[in-house]
């Protein structure tokens, strides 16, 4: 099972976290999905959709 929005296919960003003594270690920004009914033409369906597509109106909940 992915982490990306449905809609615009937003993942999760990839990078560093550098501490105070300058050590890395790896991590992950995960977008904001949420598990919404969607209509989609006559029925409905659950979707995996970011907040920023949602909030942009790229969606139509049911």
């Amino acid at each position: 099972m992915s982490y990306r929005c449905e809609i615009c296919g937003k993942g999760p960003g990839y990078g560093k976290t550098v501490s105070f003594s300058h050590k890395r270690n790896n991590r992950r920004w995960l977008p904001n999905i949420q598990r919404i009914r969607v209509r989609h033409g006559s029925n409905t369906r659950r979707a995996r959709v970011c907040a920023s597509c949602i909030r942009a109106g790229k969606v139509e909940k049911a």
